[in-house]
C-alpha cells in the first residue's frame, strides 16, 4: 500500500512540475511567438502586459482629415468670386494675346488688348503689336495665329493685385507650315475701381513676384 501511495504521490508531484513547467515557458516565449492577442485576453488584470500587446495605430489613422468644412478663402485677401474674376481676364488676355492674324488691321489688335489692360500697358502692347517690321514681315509670311489659355497656377496674391503663371498655346499658319507654340507667361492684374485689370505681362520666368504697389492706373 505504501509503496503504491508513494509512487502515485511522485507521478503527481512530477506532472504539476511539468506543468508549471510549461506555464514558464509559455510566460517567457509566449510574447516572442506572435500570442499576443491571447496574452492580453488571459492578464486583463496587468496593464503593463496590456499595453505591450495593444497593436500600433495605423500611420493613416493620425493624418485622417476631420469632416468639419474649411473654407480656404477665409485665410486670402480676396473672395472666391474676386479671385475668379481676375482668373478669367488673365486667361482671356493671355489667349488674345496670342491670337492675330497678317491680314488683320495691327490697330485692331492693339485695340482688343487693350480692352484688358491698364492704360500704360495697353500703350506698351500697342507700340509693340503695331511696329512696321513685325506688321511687314508677318503679312509676307501669311502668318495666322490662333492662341488659347490655362491658368497654371497662383504665383502671388494682394489685396488690390494677384499674379497667374497662364500656359499661352499657339495653333500657328504660315507660308512655311504649321507649327504649335507653347509659352508660359507671369500675368499680373491689379484692381482698377471695380475691375481687374492686366498690368504687366512676362515670360513666366521673369514676370512679377508680388504687388506692384503703384495705385491702380485708369482704364484705357
Amino acid at each position: 500500500m505504501s509503496g503504491g501511495f508513494g509512487d502515485r504521490r511522485g507521478l503527481v508531484f512530477a506532472g504539476v512540475v511539468a506543468v508549471l513547467a510549461a506555464v514558464g515557458l509559455y510566460l517567457t516565449l509566449g510574447p516572442r511567438g506572435g500570442g499576443g492577442a491571447s496574452g492580453v485576453a488571459e492578464r486583463p488584470e496587468n496593464g503593463r502586459e496590456a499595453s505591450t500587446w495593444s497593436p500600433r495605430p495605423s500611420p493613416t489613422s493620425v493624418a485622417t482629415a476631420s469632416d468639419a468644412p474649411f473654407d480656404i478663402y477665409s485665410f486670402l485677401p480676396m473672395t472666391e468670386r474676386e479671385l475668379s474674376a481676375a482668373a478669367d481676364v488673365a486667361k482671356r488676355f493671355t489667349a488674345s494675346y496670342g491670337t492675330y492674324r497678317h491680314d488683320e488691321d495691327p490697330s485692331s489688335y492693339a485695340e482688343r488688348l487693350r480692352g484688358f489692360t491698364t492704360t500704360e500697358l495697353g500703350e506698351v502692347l500697342t507700340r509693340a503689336v503695331t511696329d512696321p517690321v513685325a506688321v511687314e514681315q508677318n503679312r509676307a509670311d501669311e502668318l495666322v495665329s490662333v492662341g488659347s489659355a490655362e491658368i497654371d497656377q497662383i504665383r502671388r496674391i494682394e489685396e488690390t493685385s494677384v499674379t497667374f503663371t497662364v500656359t499661352c498655346t499657339q495653333e500657328i499658319t504660315s507660308k512655311g507650315g504649321s507649327e504649335r507654340r507653347v509659352e508660359e507667361y507671369a500675368v499680373t492684374l491689379v484692381r482698377v475701381g471695380a475691375d481687374w485689370r492686366v498690368y504687366d505681362l512676362q515670360p513666366a520666368d521673369e514676370g512679377q513676384e508680388g504687388d506692384p504697389s503703384p495705385g491702380p492706373e485708369g482704364a484705357a
